[in-house]
């Protein structure tokens, strides 16, 4: 299927478990509730070395024919972990599939402090390109790349560098799917900022807080933590820490400059869009601009209930399905 047969892919309707109709309720369920994999074997931990100072880990669940099988790679959210049940149950929806899986911790996260004396952010892409770069390398001849939230966001971008960038234009990446993008950092971050919605806010900033402290005993000449009680916003963090530290400057320049919205027209594979109306945070409307609607080979699917990245449905977890239905459209069988 080509990418112009994008729109046609069959994808079941989202109808919201009882209860859960509420996008609050639902974030904060899909969030909170426990699950179990039993039928995803142990992952084997690997460690790639992205750049001289910098090593990101992945669990990787292996097919026993692994070179011929296609690879799921998965990006969790912002102050999230390959671990994080949203993680697993892409990499089990296509482990069933036959695939294997590769779920990736950004810098830092999943316990990696010690591995980089950097900060992940919303438009580094260059280590999950290092990781397909190398298992390309090794033999493995097809990728799909799905990303929730903050990682949705990178998974647009990686789509887009592969049409701009000469150096990735031939990888096997054949289809990416990102669900509850932060396509737009402004919009997001100014949503979060609002009302109840501060309760996200708060409990990522907890996390925040907490890693800066862990960098901090790590790195102890490379970050300043005078100003980091003091901070009561994620866009004074990224204002104090985030946006200096790679290279933005401020968090103004940081969001305009890493939003997807800035190149998601370039995008010249096949690539779905999930997200619900509902969502406190990241507000629906942006998926309706002409960057987005404009381009053929972006689908867009907006909800009416999910909540951010929940999606909890009477029969499972109904992103998770759609992600792996929607890339194996153009993985090879």
């Amino acid at each position: 299927m080509s990418s112009s047969n994008a729109a046609s892919v069959d994808l079941p309707s989202f109808v919201p478990r009882r209860g859960l109709s509420n996008g609050h309720v639902m974030t904060v369920y899909g969030w909170a509730k426990k699950r179990e994999f039993p039928a995803l074997p142990t992952p084997e931990a690997r460690y790639f070395q992205t750049t001289p100072d910098t090593q990101v880990l992945g669990h990787c669940y292996w097919q026993a024919e692994r070179h011929a099988r296609p690879t799921l790679v998965a990006l969790h959210g912002l102050e999230g972990a390959s671990d994080r049940h949203y993680m697993r149950g892409m990499a089990s929806q296509a482990w069933q599939r036959g695939w294997n899986a590769v779920c990736l911790n950004h810098r830092n996260c999943g316990g990696t402090e010690g591995l980089t004396p950097t900060l992940y952010h919303s438009a580094l892409t260059a280590d999950a390109f290092a990781v397909i770069t190398e298992l390309t390398g090794e033999g493995f001849p097809d990728f799909g790349v799905a990303g929730y939230s903050l990682g949705g966001n990178l998974t647009l971008r990686i789509a887009a560098e592969l049409a701009t960038e000469p150096a990735r234009k031939e990888l096997p990446i054949r289809a990416t799917v990102a669900v509850s993008p932060t396509i737009d950092l402004h919009a997001c971050i100014s949503a979060i900022e609002r009302g109840i919605n501060v309760m996200y806010q708060r409990n990522f900033l907890k996390d925040l807080r907490a890693r800066m402290l862990r960098k901090a005993a790590i790195w102890p000449d490379r970050f300043d933590l005078k100003s980091l009680e003091g901070i009561r916003t994620i866009r004074e963090f990224d204002n104090t820490y985030t946006a200096p530290q790679a290279g933005f400057g401020t968090a103004d320049n940081y969001y305009t400059t890493a939003s997807a919205m800035r190149v998601v027209d370039r995008i010249e594979i096949p690539t779905l869009i999930v997200s619900a109306e509902d969502d406190p945070f990241v507000p629906s409307e942006q998926f309706g601009r002409p960057e987005v609607a404009g381009n053929p080979h972006v689908r867009v699917l907006v909800t009416d209930d999910g909540g951010h990245c929940g999606f909890v449905s009477r029969t499972g977890y109904w992103a998770e399905e759609t992600v792996a239905r929607f890339l194996a459209a153009f993985m090879p069988s």
